[in-house]
C-alpha cells in the first residue's frame, strides 16, 4: 500500500466537517469477531497456513513448457514513488587490490522505504483498524503492544514463510476487451465471474489469485497517471475472495484495490478486510503484462519474503512457471 494522499484528505475533511456539525467524535468501528483466528490466538501466519507440501506438488504438476515468468519490476529512481518515500542506490568506492591476485569487489548502499515501494509485498502487520481507540491488526493484536522503533515484535514478515501454490491470472483488463481499465474502474463479482468463464479456470482454496487490470501500462511512461486513480477489485471482490480461502491476491496497480474505491468515505477497506481480517496477503505493483499476453491463466506460482525481521512487508520478484 502506498500514501494515496489525495484519499486521506478528502477523508479528513469529511471528518472534519461531521465533527463540526456534530460536535461530536464518533466511533466508526467496534467490531471484534474476527479474531482470535481459526489458526490460534497466537498465530502470526495468517492464510499461508494453509499452505503445505500437497500444494507444492500439485502446482508442480501445472508446469508444462517451462516457461519462467519474472513478475517483479527492477528497483530504480525512475520508478513511481509515492509521498516522500525514497529510493537511492549508491556504489562504494571499490575496494582493493587485496593479495598476490589482485582481487578487487563493490559493494553498494541502498537508502530506502524498501518494503513499501516498487513490487511489494504486505505482510500482515502493515494494515489494521482503529477499533474502541485501539489499532487492530491480524487476529487482534493490538498496535501498541507490537509496534517499536525498531520493528514489529509480532506479525513481522520473517514469520510468513514460503509461497508454491497454484497461482491463477484473473485477466479482467482482457476479458473487458481493454488495453487498460479505466481509472478508478471498481472491479465487480461479475466481472470475477464472466473472467474466470472466459478463461475456464475456476479459484481454489490455498491459490494465490493475481489480477491484471491493465494499470500496469503506465508504470514508467506516466508516473503521475500511475500514482493516481486507478482500477481494482472492490470490497464486494474481496469478500468473495476471502470467502474461497485464497491466500494471496496481487496485481499490476498500486493498491490492488480500485482508488479511490465505492465509498469516498472509506480508505483501502479491501486491505482492511484481507489482510487484517483474513490474514491473506497482497502483492502489489506486479508485472503481468507477459503472463496475459501469453494467455497463462495457470502456473505454478513461487515467493520467498525477505526475512527482515519486525518488517511489513519485503519487495521482491515474485515468479511464475508455466
Amino acid at each position: 500500500m502506498n500514501s494515496y494522499k489525495v484519499i486521506y484528505k478528502t477523508t479528513l475533511i469529511a471528518g472534519i466537517l461531521l465533527q463540526c456539525f456534530k460536535g461530536t467524535t464518533q466511533q466508526v468501528n467496534s467490531d471484534t469477531t474476527w479474531w482470535p483466528s481459526g489458526w490460534g490466538s497466537n498465530d502470526q501466519r495468517g492464510a499461508a497456513n494453509r499452505l503445505g507440501p500437497q500444494n507444492v506438488l500439485a502446482a508442480t504438476q501445472l508446469i508444462r513448457t517451462g516457461k519462467v515468468y519474472q513478475l517483479g519490476r527492477e528497483y530504480e529512481p525512475e520508478m513511481p514513488l509515492p509521498g516522500d518515500r525514497p529510493y537511492s542506490l549508491q556504489m562504494l568506492p571499490t575496494y582493493g587490490p587485496f593479495g598476490t591476485n589482485q582481487v578487487v569487489y563493490n559493494v553498494e548502499k541502498i537508502c530506502s522505504a524498501i518494503c513499501q515501494i516498487g513490487t511489494q509485498f504486505d505482510g500482515l502487520g502493515h494494515i489494521g483498524i482503529r477499533i474502541n481507540g485501539k489499532d487492530r491488526y491480524y487476529n487482534g493484536f493490538e498496535g501498541s503492544k507490537i509496534l517499536s522503533p525498531t520493528g514489529l515484535t509480532k506479525l513481522g514478515v520473517q514469520n510468513t514463510g514460503i509461497f508454491f501454490t497454484r497461482g491463477v491470472l484473473l485477466d479482467v483488463a482482457g476479458y473487458k476487451g481493454a488495453d487498460r481499465l479505466d481509472p478508478g474502474y471498481v472491479i465487480t463479482v461479475s466481472d470475477i465471474e464472466g473472467t474466470l468463464k472466459k478463461e475456464n479456470i475456476e479459484i481454489r482454496e490455498g491459490d494465490v489469485v493475481l489480477i491484471n487490470t491493465g494499470h500496469g501500462n503506465l508504470w514508467k511512461t506516466d508516473k503521475k497517471a500511475f500514482l493516481g486513480d486507478q482500477p481494482g477489485i472492490g470490497i464486494a471482490v474481496a469478500k468473495l475472495l476471502a470467502d474461497k480461502k485464497i491466500v494471496m491476491v496481487g496485481a499490476d496497480n498500486e493498491a490492488v484495490e480500485a482508488l479511490p474505491g465505492e465509498d469516498k468515505s472509506k480508505v483501502i477497506e479491501c486491505h482492511q478486510w484481507l489482510v487484517a481480517r483474513n490474514g491473506i496477503y497482497l502483492f502489489e505493483n506486479l508485472d503481468l503484462k507477459e503472463l496475459a499476453n501469453d494467455k497463462a491463466y495457470e502456473f505454478a506460482f513461487m515467493y520467498a519474503p525477505i526475512k527482515f525481521k519486525g518488517a511489513t512487508g519485503s519487495p521482491g520478484n515474485p515468479i511464475a512457471i508455466k
